[in-house]
């Protein structure tokens, strides 16, 4: 039970966001201050709930009224003058009931009080002084704390031009309008802080205003506090929910994107080694296809590395060859008597040299083909008329043995791709076709559509009729440095880079490349096939 209790723990500890995860504490931050926004919005409503406050003024306002009517008819004299019998007006207040959150007060008609129901009522309100010598602050600065304060700044953005101008009268301004003809209700705040919900009415025996009521409620801030408290489980409950789903999109985002970015420092600091990318292929989203990408980009640079490495091998190999030759010839031409001797040994030495630079230039072009391939923008040609421009000049030349015919059995050869390159790589096709082609012999290249990974592609078959590829080398035909050479061909005039370089360029435009013999309907060998499988473009 303990065991099983401290797995649970470690594994909880090990959700946790670390300090030094950044987007975690941007996860974190962005869901609270959202969150922030949404209470303290919720707070700043409760400030100015008119619902609330519209039937708190409708029931201030039906006891004003009928409190000022029974006063206009029992404590007002009409003749000579209208006036208020103050007498009157206290002893009808005191009989009347009046609530504990609300006050009473009766003005006459030139603004002084008349009667009061907390002082019929002997209520009296205490206010703490501060201590003798000390500064004394503005009472509703001191009542009201800063978060207060803050609230009720924002409440204030939201509520409209008369509420706010209620909100700073006092209670001689309320008195004064009232005995100008002018009825007024609302909010405002008092000198303590407190808001208080008053209506005052005007006393009104016929037409003239012989006095005024006004009637407060002091219960505006009790029923806001009580809405606050009861918003305050679901502000917890929310801010909970938050801080899970905070830890949720830490886990599910930042982790794995920490452990992709661990595995490539650990890719670039292990100097070659291959280092597993975190397997994140099971999530159907942009971080698994983010994974799934830096994987795939890892894999091919290791490849990349383990090809230029052997790209290197196999060049020191083929340059000790003419380079051995050379040195041979070179240490037994001194020793040489005769002059047909030393002619051969210049041959040889004149041979190997030229076989150098074939290969020299071979192999700078093999190592520009994919810098060139990069640096190039695509385009969309017809490779038909490609084939038909390079079949004319090689016809044209008349150097050749064999005549090179187009078969065109596709309508539409068009192709996204690069002219220049796949321009070299059929060269190199047809240069290997006409090498092996007997005198007066034809080389076919036939043009047809296909399907390739559901895709629409173009077949380019590049027939000879020579003798063929022995079958065990159809794959190593296209393996760098590989030459077979008819019989009685000179030694060393092929680098062997031509088909791996073809392979390389088709390879980059999304397509395939494949060596194949022919055969007669005995079995006979009867020639070699390459067949070039691009990706065709759509037709305009």
């Amino acid at each position: 039970m303990t065991s099983g209790l401290r797995r649970a723990g470690a594994w909880l500890r090990s959700l946790a966001p670390r300090p030094s995860s950044r987007l975690a504490q941007l996860i974190l931050m962005a869901n609270f201050v959202a969150l922030g926004v949404l209470v303290v919005g919720m707070l700043a409503l409760t400030e100015t709930r008119r619902g609330l406050v519209n039937a708190k003024l409708d029931s201030l306002r039906a006891q004003g009224e009928l409190i000022a009517n029974v006063l206009a008819e029992g404590a007002s004299d009409g003749a000579p003058a209208p006036a208020l019998r103050n007498e009157d007006a206290r002893a009808i207040l005191r009989q009347l009931y009046v609530p504990e959150e609300s006050r009473v007060i009766v003005f006459d008609k030139g603004a002084a009080i008349v009667a009061d129901s907390h002082l019929l009522a002997d209520v009296f309100e205490t206010t703490q002084l501060p201590p003798p010598g000390t500064p004394r602050a503005p009472i509703a600065d001191s009542a009201r704390s800063l978060p207060v304060q803050l609230l009720d700044s924002l409440a204030n953005l939201l509520r409209s031009s008369e509420e706010r101008a209620a909100m700073g009268r006092n209670l001689r301004d309320e008195v004064r309008q009232v005995i100008n003809g002018e009825a007024v209700a609302g909010v405002r705040r008092e000198a303590d802080g407190r808001r208080v919900v008053s209506v005052s009415i005007p006393i009104q025996p016929v037409r003239a205003i012989v006095g005024v009521v006004t009637i407060e409620s002091y219960d505006l801030d009790t029923l806001i506090e009580a809405e606050r408290r009861a918003l305050l489980p679901f502000m917890v409950i929310a801010a909970l929910v938050t801080a899970m789903s905070s830890l949720a999109l830490t886990v599910f985002i930042a982790r794995p994107i920490r452990r992709l970015a661990r595995a490539a420092r650990e890719a670039r600091r292990a100097g070659g080694r291959r280092v597993t990318m975190p397997d994140l292929r099971s999530r159907n989203d942009e971080i698994g296809e983010l994974g799934v990408a830096l994987s795939d980009m890892t894999a091919t640079l290791y490849d990349r590395l383990d090809a230029i490495e052997s790209f290197a091998a196999d060049v020191a190999h083929e340059l000790k060859n003419p380079l051995t030759s050379i040195r041979s010839a070179v240490e037994v031409l001194p020793k040489a008597k005769d002059a047909e001797r030393r002619d051969r040994l210049l041959a040889v030495i004149t041979a190997d040299v030229g076989r150098l630079d074939r290969l020299i230039t071979d192999i700078s072009r093999a190592s520009r083909v994919d810098a060139e391939l990069a640096r190039e923008d695509v385009s969309r040609f017809d490779l038909a008329t490609l084939l038909g421009d390079l079949a004319q000049s090689y016809n044209e030349a008349g150097n050749h043995p064999a005549v090179i015919r187009l078969d065109q059995q596709a309508r539409s050869a068009l192709v996204i791709g690069r002219g220049d390159p796949l321009g070299q790589v059929f060269r190199n096709l047809l240069d290997n076709a006409l090498t092996f082609s007997p005198a007066d012999s034809e080389v076919l290249i036939s043009i047809r559509r296909g399907q390739h990974d559901g895709r629409a592609s173009l077949k380019i078959h590049v027939d000879d009729q020579g003798p063929g590829i022995p079958d065990d080398n159809l794959e190593a035909v296209f393996d760098r440095f590989y030459t077979e050479r008819p019989k009685g061909a000179a030694f060393g005039t092929h680098s062997g880079l031509g088909l791996a370089i073809s392979r390389q360029i088709v390879k980059a435009h999304g397509g395939t490349i494949i060596a194949r013999n022919r055969h007669n309907q005995d079995g006979d060998v009867v020639g070699a096939r390459f067949t070039v499988e691009l990706p065709a473009a759509d037709a305009d």
